[in-house]
């Protein structure tokens, strides 16, 4: 409701994505009476039924991916580009209390960001300072009859115990509040790690990359790492790493001396942890960095893989090193080698037809919103590098 008359003061339009996990019964009809609600006050909605999921270990985590990548997929199809969550300043307090109990580092003190870069879709939070009560009295004042959830109440998940250890309300808005002055100083350090690595870094959209010599903080080479091997989390960078990078394999890339490609490092994607094949497709991601455009046709039955030892008999269309060259997507049909698209094999015109993108889920450092003097929200012009 706040969504929709927020877009609709400014001339935009919403869609309610409701999901229903499918792990206990009543939900389906819980999703279902949740729509009608929305449809009465004028909002579009869509049920996205999730399958697969069933009790057990690491189960809020495993639903968590499973939500987030239903809703990221929806807003795919539906040419959505900003994605809001409703996490408020309770969930915002118990994830710092899960993130202290596991022995979190400083940048996981930020915690929940009001705003990350996902790979098709911006994710906003504009709730985390709203305590839960607040919103639910929001919602009577509407008339609106809102669903609890009863997981949320079960003990048997660190959440649901967190959730009955907390105090008050005023234990919630503190932590929220210390959550946004670590996740500020987080975003000036990304601000600083950003424009460094814009002078010092050459990105490639073979998925390679050329560091210049010198040292780097810590968190810089960290989002770098983690910018050309698509992982969904930073790698522990050691200090004398970071101080004086140097010839080394960490986070599923290989420092290397970079050689005829000048001075400086080479990083490149590790062999033994890349990913195997998958099916060529409109949308689809390979190894977590290159994707196919939406619009793309690639050739049926066609998968997508690496290189490899097929980089032997190529050289003569590329100057690359054998290194990246064997981690180069390749489209193939079964043993057959059908165009890799970065060398320009067998052809231009057939290359151009079945583009595959260096597309990394997240970039080498963020740009967080700011609130202008007159309450806008805009983007810095402070550099930021997105390597893609």
């Amino acid at each position: 409701m706040l969504a929709a008359r927020w877009t609709r003061a400014r001339g935009g339009s919403v869609l309610a994505l409701v999901v229903d996990h499918g792990l206990r019964d009543g939900s389906a009809a819980e999703a279902r009476l949740t729509l009608a609600r929305l449809a009465a006050r004028g909002i579009p909605g869509r049920l996205l039924t999730l399958t697969g999921l069933s009790p057990g270990p690491a189960l809020a985590a495993r639903a968590r991916r499973a939500r987030l990548a239903a809703l990221t997929e929806a807003c795919r199809e539906q040419g959505i580009l900003h994605l809001l969550l409703g996490h408020h300043a309770a969930d915002q307090a118990e994830t710092l209390l899960m993130r202290s109990l596991g022995g979190s580092g400083a940048a996981g003190f930020a915690g929940i960001p009001a705003l990350r870069e996902a790979d098709s879709v911006r994710l906003l939070r504009p709730l985390l300072g709203a305590a839960p009560e607040r919103l639910r009295e929001f919602l009577r004042s509407e008339g609106m009859a809102c669903v609890e959830d009863p997981s949320n109440r079960d003990v048997r998940a660190l959440r649901g115990r967190l959730r009955g250890w907390r105090s008050a309300t005023q234990d919630d808005r503190e932590l929220a509040g210390a959550a946004g002055s670590a996740g500020a100083q987080r975003a000036a350090a990304e601000r600083r790690w950003a424009a460094l690595l814009a002078r010092r870094v050459a990105v490639f959209p073979e998925g390679y990359a050329v560091l210049s010599p010198g040292p780097l903080p810590a968190g810089a080479l960290a989002a770098l790492l983690q910018a050309l091997s698509g992982a969904p989390f930073p790698v522990s960078v050691p200090a004398g790493l970071a101080a004086s990078p140097h010839p080394a394999t960490l986070g599923g890339i290989r420092l290397l001396p970079a050689g005829r490609l000048g001075p400086g490092l080479l990083l490149v994607r590790e062999e033994a942890v890349r990913q195997g094949p998958v099916a060529a497709r409109p949308g689809a991601v390979w190894d977590r960095r290159f994707r196919v455009p939406d619009s793309t046709a690639p050739p049926a039955d066609a998968t997508i893989d690496a290189l490899a030892d097929g980089a032997a008999g190529l050289r003569r269309f590329s100057p690359l090193p054998a290194c990246v060259l064997r981690n180069l997507p390749a489209l193939r049909r079964g043993a057959a080698l059908l165009a890799v698209p970065h060398i320009g094999y067998p052809d231009p015109a057939t290359c151009a037809a079945v583009p595959v993108l260096f597309s990394p889920a997240r970039p080498a450092a963020g740009a967080p919103w700011f609130v202008s003097p007159n309450g806008d929200a805009r983007e810095p012009w402070a550099p930021y590098v997105y390597l893609r």
